[in-house]
Formats: structure tokens, C-alpha cells, sequence
């Protein structure tokens, strides 16, 4: 590994705030039995790994000894033998390293912390779906012809709501519709997909259904729908308007999507304005159905970065 490579990876590991992961060692007793290879050692030999594009563990040992003069500033004792690797990575509860993940990311993000709470509480998957315009001058890039006089491309994003990362992402002609990019994408079952009516396709949202996959999405104001039964709303939530079980009444939607859906009507304070969402969902509550919705907010935040 060059001396490019070491730098790169002691700057990484600057950024790893040792008060936590200290903190983080010390909950999960990750050093007791260590064979005298500690956590951090641990860490940077898989660090070294990934930077390095080692295939195997002799490369990491043998790459980390050949930095002997920069282990100091990676702040270890010792290289690590290929036995002791072999050892940890078979040994070492790999959960002090999930933790430490996400205790640093909500260091860097607090908001985050509130998020995976929420995520938790729901005990599903929740997957948010968007995607946004990227302009692109015609002159420079003719190929990617939008308008008559525009150029653009369409980045497409779905988000894990519990880490807030991008679990999907791809980059497509700007004309591409959003719907036909999300027919690509298969979601493990019980999962939520949140997504503004731009995805609402009775097609693709059967589908979601029959593999039972939730959704969250706004109901388009053009829809033909019939009220089946009305939920009683919670005292006090004066945001829900109305929380109904509805069947698609169409000619073609309601083929498409022959089944009972719900729809609940939220008053949006951020833009005064009443929206309809419209989900398959029947258990949860109005609440968490409207805070689901909410929850987009964060994969427009990652798209408008």
C-alpha cells in the first residue's frame, strides 16, 4: 500500500471519534479476549482492507507490517499476524462494529437519532423513494436531450430510512419515468416504500402489495374512489381530517387494483395545504401513517445535497 494510501487511511480514522468508540469497546467487553489484537487494531486492519483492495487476510497482514514506520500514526502497537485476524474475525462479536457505525453517523447527524427511534418503533423496513432533475448544458452534452432547448438526466434514489443512506440508487435519461425505474426494484417482504404520487401506478402498487410490501403514497386528485367505512379518528390529533377504507371504483384501476385501500386526509402545516395519502396498510394508525409520509423529507434533503 503506497504512502498516499496510509495517509488516506489516517485521515479516516481521524474522523472516528475515540470517545465513542472507547465508550462503545467498553459496553460490548470487545477487548476481553482479544488475544492481544484490540478493537482499534481490528478496525484498521479491515479498514486497510477495503483501501487497499486486499483479496485475502495474509495481504492485510502483510500490508499493515509493511507500514511498520506509519503504524503510530494509525495508532497501533503492533501489526497484527494473519492467525490473530483470522482468530477476530471469527471471535469478536461483529456488533460493536454496527453500533459504532451508527453512534457515529448520529454523531455527525443528530436528527438521526430521533429517526431511528421512529424507525424501530415501526419494526419495518421503511424504503423512501424519490428522484430529482439534474440540468445539463445541451451544447456540452447533446445526448442528453430533456426539452427542446434543455439537457438533463434523472438521479433516482431510494433511502434506508434507519441509517438514512442510499440503499438504491441509479442515474437515467431525464425523460425516464420514475414508476419505470421502480418496477426494477424488488423490496423484502413486510418493508414499507414511501413515495409521492409520482409513483402511483395501480400496477406496480398491486404488485408491491401482493408480495406483501406496504406503501405510503398521495392519492392522485383524479382518482374515482368509493368510501367502504370511516374510521373513528384520535382525540386531539388535529391534523387528520379523515381516515377511510376505500375501494378504486375506475374502470381500469379498479381491475388493476381490485382490493379495499385506505386513505387518510392530513392537514401538511409545512406547505397549508390538505393532502390524501393512500396506503395498503389497515393496522396502523392515522398518525404513523401521516409520519411516514412525512418521513420523505429526508430523501429530499439527500437528493437536494
Amino acid at each position: 500500500m503506497s504512502h498516499t494510501n496510509i495517509s488516506l487511511l489516517s485521515q479516516i480514522l481521524a474522523l472516528v471519534n475515540r470517545n465513542i468508540f472507547e465508550k462503545t469497546v467498553k459496553n460490548h467487553e470487545s477487548d476481553k479476549h482479544s488475544k492481544g489484537i484490540n478493537t482499534w487494531t481490528h478496525l484498521v486492519s479491515m479498514i486497510f482492507m477495503q483501501l487497499s483492495g486486499s483479496e485475502s487476510i495474509r495481504d492485510v497482514a502483510t500490508g499493515i507490517l509493511s507500514a511498520t514506520g506509519n503504524l503510530n500514526h494509525l495508532g497501533i502497537k503492533r501489526a497484527p499476524s494473519k492467525s490473530s485476524i483470522s482468530y477476530l474475525n471469527k471471535n469478536r462479536d461483529s456488533k460493536v462494529f454496527e453500533d459504532l457505525y451508527f453512534k457515529l453517523l448520529e454523531n455527525s447527524n443528530s436528527s438521526l437519532t430521533s429517526t431511528r427511534m421512529y424507525a424501530k418503533k415501526i419494526k419495518n423496513q421503511i424504503f423512501i423513494m424519490d428522484s430529482t432533475i439534474i440540468p445539463l448544458s445541451l451544447s456540452l452534452f447533446d445526448w442528453a436531450k430533456f426539452r427542446t432547448s434543455k439537457g438533463a438526466i434523472k438521479l433516482h434514489a431510494v433511502l434506508d430510512y434507519d441509517s438514512g443512506l442510499p440503499s438504491y440508487a441509479c442515474i437515467s435519461e431525464g425523460k425516464k419515468h420514475d414508476v419505470k425505474v421502480a418496477k426494477e426494484l424488488v423490496f423484502p417482504k413486510g418493508s414499507v416504500v414511501v413515495a409521492d404520487r409520482a409513483y402511483v401506478d395501480f400496477d406496480w402498487l398491486n404488485e408491491l402489495d401482493s408480495t406483501g410490501v406496504f406503501f405510503v403514497t398521495r392519492l392522485k386528485s383524479n382518482a374515482h374512489i368509493e368510501i367502504v367505512k370511516s374510521f373513528a379518528i384520535k382525540r386531539g390529533n388535529c391534523f387528520v381530517l379523515s381516515d377511510e377504507e376505500v375501494k378504486l371504483t375506475g374502470f381500469y384501476t379498479s381491475k388493476k387494483y381490485p382490493k379495499n385501500l385506505r386513505v387518510v386526509s392530513v392537514y401538511d402545516e409545512r406547505n397549508d395545504q390538505d393532502i390524501v395519502l393512500l396506503t395498503n396498510q389497515m393496522s396502523w394508525t392515522a398518525q404513523t401513517v401521516s409520519e411516514l409520509y412525512r418521513s420523505r423529507w429526508a430523501v429530499e434533503t439527500f437528493l437536494s445535497i
